[in-house]
């Protein structure tokens, strides 16, 4: 065993999983074939809201190949089955049955209406055209705020109303803050004092994730084996359990290697119950793979929200109160965790600024479209937006340069902890750190001077700065506070720690990565933590089988939850070495050192490696007694606190006011993440969520017509940036450690998403604000920001054309669009 290993958390280590993954030997779910295996596809309805009023499986069931055709009759004859939603966030929330296949009516277009099982997948979805299906058309409500209005067409008649719940965040009524209605009055009737209101839309997004979704179930063995491409393979096993009145023991669930998720992958989906309930009927296993346009009408959506926004502030830029009214689409039905999207980014809205008086209030409402659910930030990057938007929009009314306002109003670093006017402790930051950095490497006051001479010359191409000074709250969990807000689950994470006789060691953790990086980060932990080489610890994860406990991956919670339930297991190791290696060297376990894998007699040059210990345990011939032969442990870990990343995100923008075309010039982040276990992947993690935030601010949209069909249901139509698209990013970091955890680390798989929207959009307004333009609808295509320069709506209806808008954001971008 060697003493000078180097401290591996803090290198940047290329990953592990990368040789595999990128060369394509591994598995995907699609992958599988098993001995006997049938393939599944399913026939969807064309039409967004409509009773069926007949249903001819016959011409299928006598096309070759086809073993099976099933209606929502045959497989779930009482209708009993109703697909989970985790999260009630209110006690009267409406909660609408979700079946596995329509029955009586189709509430959104791509709804399960039959499924075909047949021995390839080819000749199942060749007999899907065989299926004949009537449909009696219903009216379809598409816009949330026709849909709360008096006699709009319902959703769901028998929930007599489509909103599906109200939830409310008052600081005056919490006793975390003042009363915002008074706040906003007096700031109204003073002449010291401005009040600003804005309206911002947040454009539903499609998580657009590389591999689509695909499940095999296997129900010949011991246990129903279930393999799918998820983010959740412990909840989706016990909520498969729940819904379908299985013996959970009876149920295994393995996520192999995971093409991406961005939340899109957290769903317990129709077609994974389906495909069990196929598998269970027939006793063989089957095969369910989505093709992409699929994947775009079914799998659920993210964000979807009009934000009313107010602030109020003294005329010296002192902000004295806010208050946020939210509409949240949440699409026909719930998904795990749909209605709680919206609320996670309630305490988020106050961002790094101290804010005295807070309301915040959301309306969810029910429309004839694709459910929404999380999607990388989940709520946070909406009330980020929100926040960094009205802040640019406020300095501008009071004339202050906006980083000026900002800093006037943030939480200074000597103020930690500091708990905010939502009841939040932010244990750590340092704005002003992350802020300097990044404006020096932004070069923001010669972009300045250049932005003046533009506009005093008259150039065509206008420069825009934006800002976005961001923080999120990550690492879901504590439980207590999950629980407060009536949360299905808890919020912890299980890790083991298996020490092999030879000195190897096996990490087992709960959280289950889809290209996070976790094999190669958790050993540097491990390696640090037990003092042996990198190369020598193996993490297994994604099967509930061999990793029995767990709570998975979503949020930014895998490091700063997954890695600190490692670390403790780590611990409970060591602390059983100990016990072991004092009766070795015959001394008390108080004179020991450990350090770099090895126990030492302090003053003395007596030691023994921590392997050495492993394999006299496995020998078992003298261990103290009491002491089992050996040194495994586990550990289950609950944080006291959410992290708190934070970072300075700066974005130039060129914006060609003859034809709308915007350009990226620069773009420069400062994150602050904690500290961090691995800086290539911390890198790596921001690169991608920048490439996220910056498509929302300037490229995707999912836009449905007036019917309710899916217009951008492609890659022609739904635009996906390339490398092409995008500019270098220039990245730093600072390093505030939190607090909370032993190992000082924050989450940041979102924090690029978060920080990046706010940050692109207010530069391209500021590009032209000068030209009476103070908003533009995401995404900023060239026609939106052409329109919005020439006093045009392209929209059609300002905030309620956003479904009508044409596809605005399929503009091209190669041919005079977004580069």
């Amino acid at each position: 065993m060697t003493s000078t290993l180097e401290p591996e958390v803090g290198k940047a280590r290329r990953r592990k999983e990368d040789a595999r993954l990128i060369t394509g030997r591994t598995r995907w779910t699609d992958n599988i074939t098993l001995p006997g295996m049938l393939h599944l596809a399913v026939l969807r309805s064309p039409v967004a809201h409509a009773r069926i009023t007949r249903i001819d499986t016959s011409a299928a069931l006598e096309l070759p190949g086809v073993v099976a055709v099933y209606t929502a009759s045959d497989l779930d004859p009482e209708g009993a089955i109703a697909l989970p939603c985790a999260w009630p966030i209110t006690p009267d929330m409406k909660h609408p049955r979700r079946p596995v296949l329509a029955a009586d009516t189709v509430h959104f277009a791509g709804e399960g209406v039959a499924v075909v099982v047949a021995r390839d997948a080819y000749l199942a979805h060749d007999a899907l055209e065989a299926i004949d299906v009537d449909y009696e058309e219903l009216p379809v409500v598409l816009d949330m705020e026709a849909a709360l209005a008096d006699g709009a067409p319902l959703v769901h008649p028998e929930l007599e109303t489509n909103r599906n719940a109200l939830w409310v965040f008052d600081s005056g009524e919490a006793g975390t803050g003042g009363d915002v209605a008074a706040a906003i009055d007096e700031a109204g009737a003073s002449d010291d004092a401005i009040v600003l209101t804005r309206r911002f839309r947040q454009q539903r997004l499609v998580p657009a994730f590389m591999e689509p979704r695909s499940t095999v179930v296997d129900p010949t063995g011991a246990q129903t084996t279930i393999w799918s491409a998820t983010q959740v393979p412990h909840i989706l096993k016990t909520m498969t359990a729940l819904t379908l009145g299985l013996p959970e023991h009876k149920v295994r669930v393995i996520a192999p290697d995971v093409g991406g998720g961005f939340g899109g992958k957290i769903a317990v989906l129709p077609e994974e119950t389906m495909a069990v309930l196929v598998a269970l009927k027939l006793g063989r296993p089957v095969k369910w793979t989505e093709s992409r346009s699929e994947c775009m009408i079914t799998a659920h959506h993210g964000r979807d929200q009009i934000q009313d926004i107010t602030i109020a502030a003294r005329r010296d830029g002192t902000i004295t109160a806010l208050k946020v009214d939210l509409i949240a689409d949440m699409g026909a039905y719930l998904g795990l965790v749909t209605p709680g999207v919206p609320i996670l980014g309630a305490f988020m809205f106050n961002a790094i600024y101290k804010i005295p008086a807070y309301r915040f209030a959301c309306t969810n409402v029910f429309t004839n479209k694709t459910l929404t659910d999380a999607y990388r930030g989940a709520g946070r990057p909406e009330a980020t937006f929100a926040i960094e938007r009205i802040m640019d929009e406020l300095a501008a009314e009071l004339g202050m340069d906006p980083m000026r306002l900002r800093e006037q109003n943030w939480i200074k670093h000597e103020e930690f902890p500091y708990t905010t006017v939502c009841g939040l402790t932010y244990d750590s930051g340092n704005y002003e750190a992350a802020t300097g950095r990044a404006m020096e490497l932004f070069d923001y006051e010669g972009l300045r001077r250049e932005q003046q001479q533009r506009r005093e010359s008259g150039d065509p191409v206008q420069l825009g700065l934006g800002i976005s000074t961001y923080t999120e709250m990550c690492g879901l969990a504590p439980s207590r506070v999950l629980g407060s807000l009536s949360y299905g689950a808890g919020g912890w994470e299980h890790a083991a720690i298996r020490m092999l006789p030879t000195g190897k060691v096996e990490v087992v953790t709960g959280s289950s990565p889809h290209g996070q990086g976790h094999e190669t980060a958790w050993s540097q932990i491990v390696a640090d933590q037990l003092g042996v080489a990198f190369e020598d610890v193996e993490v297994i994860h994604g099967d509930t089988q061999s990793s029995h406990k767990g709570l998975d991956t979503y949020g930014s919670r895998s490091l700063t939850v997954g890695g600190i339930a490692v670390v403790k297991a780590a611990e409970k190791v060591v602390a059983k070495a100990r016990k072991v290696a004092a009766h070795m060297m015959e001394c008390s376990e108080d004179d020991l050192e450990f350090a770099e894998g090895k126990f030492t007699v302090r003053g003395t040059d007596k030691s023994t490696g921590i392997g050495d210990i492993a394999l006299a345990v496995f020998a078992a011939h003298d261990l103290p007694d009491g002491i089992e032969p050996t040194l495994d442990a586990e550990a289950v870990y609950d944080p006291e606190n959410f992290s708190f990343p934070h970072g300075t995100h700066l974005c130039a923008a060129e914006v060609d006011t003859e034809t709308g075309r915007v350009r990226l010039r620069s773009y420069v982040c400062v994150d602050d993440v904690g500290r961090a276990v691995n800086p290539l992947i911390v890198e790596g993690q921001v690169h991608g969520g920048l490439a996220q935030g910056i498509a929302q601010a300037l490229f995707e949209e999912a836009v449905h017509d007036e019917s309710g069909t899916l217009t951008t249901g492609t890659f022609a139509d739904y635009l996906l940036p390339s490398a092409a698209d995008l500019p270098s990013f220039t990245t730093d970091r600072t390093e505030t450690p939190a607090t909370s955890n032993p190992l000082g680390v924050k989450g940041v798989g979102e924090a690029g998403t978060i920080a990046s929207t706010p940050a692109v959009v207010n530069a391209v307004v500021d590009a032209v604000r000068h030209m009476g333009v103070n908003d533009i609808e995401m995404p900023c295509s060239p026609l939106r920001v052409w329109a919005a320069i020439h006093r045009r709506d392209p929209g059609g209806s300002g905030i309620g054309g956003a479904e009508a808008g044409g596809g605005l954001g399929s503009i091209s971008s190669t041919e005079g669009g977004v580069q």
